[in-house]
């Protein structure tokens, strides 16, 4: 006779780049699912105040500053769990939009560090920790750009086919052991600082990204499509989910309004 899971209220679940948007708003999600909670991220304020927020709601969470791309502070802190029920690698992001022929290798670089490398560090410290759970989950948060080129993209787009890639690699890999391996990839999701960050703190160019968009995604509604995935049955599988605004049918061709 096959074992029943844990509770999710038993079951931990670590989100990094958990200080503002997709990861803060999932941290809130699974948290009203019944996980503990640990936030992750380099901003100690931004999620000790999230820690604080659910834990007044009622909800179990703890705060743990780190920078995925410090392998021995990943190290480091994986020591401070016997099983993880989940792990959600939301940590990442964009810089530039130049064409390749004037991109930025420093920006280039630090994509594929905190995409990619942060990624695999935090996977490859938890992943024993999963296995130990009996019924773990990793998702890596990835995006379409992980799935087609466009102009001015290139260094995003190399580092999330990277992790497309890195994602698809540990699912074949690790078939047969109770750890699902499930993919999110968000096309245009408007938060407070993904664009503001992509463009240097450029508010002008940031507003341009949505400019005429009359519903580009949130980062709740990104939230509820991880949490969803997450909650399904542990013998479901969802390897991978692309999901866009209904403006955008590509990363190339998004409706705008006049």
């Amino acid at each position: 006779m096959a074992t029943a899971a844990p509770s999710a209220a038993s079951r931990i679940a670590v989100v990094t780049g958990a200080s503002s948007g997709i990861g803060a708003a999932t941290a809130r999600r699974l948290a009203e699912a019944g996980y503990r909670v640990v936030l992750t991220a380099r901003r100690k304020d931004r999620i000790e105040a999230l820690a604080e927020e659910l834990t007044a709601a009622g909800h179990s969470a703890a705060a743990y500053p780190l920078d995925v791309t410090d392998r021995a502070a990943v190290d480091e802190f994986a020591t401070a769990f016997k099983t993880v029920g989940v792990l959600v690698n939301n940590a990442g992001g964009a810089l530039g939009a130049d064409p390749v022929a004037t991109g930025d290798p420093d920006d280039w670089r630090t994509m594929y560090e905190t995409n990619v490398l942060g990624t695999l560090n935090i996977t490859q410290a938890l992943l024993p920790k999963l296995d130990a759970s009996g019924d773990g989950t990793v998702v890596v948060v990835s995006s379409t750009a992980g799935h087609a080129t466009y102009e001015g993209g290139a260094g995003y787009v190399a580092a999330k086919h990277a992790e497309h890639v890195l994602a698809e690699t540990l699912r074949l890999e690790i078939v047969g052991r109770p750890v699902r391996v499930i993919e999110i990839a968000p096309g245009m999701v408007k938060t407070e600082e993904f664009a503001l960050t992509r463009f240097g703190g450029d508010t002008e160019k940031a507003a341009k990204v949505y400019q005429g968009v009359a519903e580009p995604l949130t980062a709740d509604d990104v939230a509820d499509t991880i949490a969803w995935a997450v909650t399904r049955p542990p013998h479901v599988n969802i390897d991978l989910l692309v999901v866009r605004p209904r403006a955008q049918a590509s990363n190339s061709k998004v409706h705008r309004e006049a």
